[in-house]
């Protein structure tokens, strides 16, 4: 996280995550997934989606964070989901993807449920492509819905130990 300027680092015990092959789907979001109007991309508009999730009243998405962020997705190593419905962005996610594991950073929609649209299109790539880790950092009652827990610092590092040294994986979401 960003804090006038300068990055910080965190690292919450317990840590949030969300099992990837327990991800819950509510059952509004089966109907939202079902739509035929959403169009699921990859790293199409990532720059539009940092910008996008910190448009908010209280944000830790400050320059830094972008321009970090930005940096990361040009190597490589960043990478973001969006959903687009009538041509335009309706919502997205983005985050940073370390052999098997991705780290999910933020979220938003401008329609309903876009975002949850995104963390499934997400799961299902990450399923899809070997992943066994889903960070979260903190969890919160929006992705406890999704079948988000807290895991004790010892057991996120056996987690992420593992997830980290699997080079196999690979990431494709989209339509």
């Amino acid at each position: 996280m960003a804090h006038e300027g300068q990055l910080l680092w965190f690292s919450p015990d317990p840590r949030g995550i969300i099992p990837i092959d327990d991800f819950h789907v509510p059952h509004g979001l089966r109907r939202a997934i079902k739509d035929p109007a959403w169009e699921i991309r990859m790293d199409s508009a990532f720059d539009r989606v940092v910008d996008a999730c910190a448009e908010r009243e209280e944000t830790w998405i400050d320059t830094c964070i972008r321009t970090s962020y930005l940096r990361l997705h040009a190597l490589g190593f960043a990478h973001s989901v969006e959903v687009w419905r009538d041509g335009e962005l309706a919502g997205g996610l983005y985050g940073v993807r370390l052999g098997g594991a991705f780290f999910g950073e933020s979220m938003f929609h401008r329609v309903r449920d876009a975002s949850k649209v995104a963390l499934h299109a997400l799961i299902e790539g990450l399923r899809g492509g070997g992943f066994t880790l889903l960070d979260t950092q903190w969890m919160t009652d929006h992705l406890r819905q999704f079948g988000g827990l807290e895991v004790q610092r010892s057991v996120y590092l056996r987690l992420l130990r593992r997830a980290v040294a699997n080079t196999d994986c690979q990431l494709r979401v989209g339509s």
